[in-house]
């Protein structure tokens, strides 16, 4: 081998490991690509499904707020009524599903010419177990 000669495989053995290292990460980025998107739509979901109950609690509101009585049932959801004789006040409380694990809560407290909101919140369906699979200990 002259001196002459150009030796190229050290170059290519180079060019080689970067064209293998930009398709490793172009392959992770679109793996993360995939996973952001189907993140993106369930939060899209859940959002979307909180609004529409929270916009039917609303309306469920404003008829309760328009009628003499208050009704056993709104718009197929039910409602219930405690009368609380030491405030003297009406508690009414009824739930909107989410979706199948969740629900949005409302608890209100009305008065002769005024109303509070005690609870509006989101909580589970679910029946919470507890997970005892692993064997912990505990010192007393």
């Amino acid at each position: 081998m002259s001196k002459s000669e150009i030796d190229i495989g050290s170059a290519s053995i180079v060019l080689v490991f970067t064209v293998l290292c930009f398709t490793i990460f172009a392959l992770i980025s679109y793996s993360a690509a995939g996973n952001y998107k189907a993140l993106t739509e369930a939060e899209a979901r859940m959002v979307k499904s909180y609004y529409e109950a929270d916009t039917l609690a609303e309306r469920i509101l404003a008829e309760i707020l328009e009628s003499d009585t208050i009704p056993a049932s709104i718009h197929g959801v039910e409602i219930k009524i405690q009368q609380d004789c030491d405030l003297m006040t009406e508690i009414v409380e009824f739930s909107v599903k989410t979706n199948e694990e969740k629900e949005l809560y409302v608890k209100l407290a009305f008065f002769v010419d005024t109303y509070d909101i005690l609870s509006w919140r989101i909580r589970s369906t679910k029946e919470w177990r507890v997970d005892d699979s692993l064997p912990v200990l505990i010192y007393n």
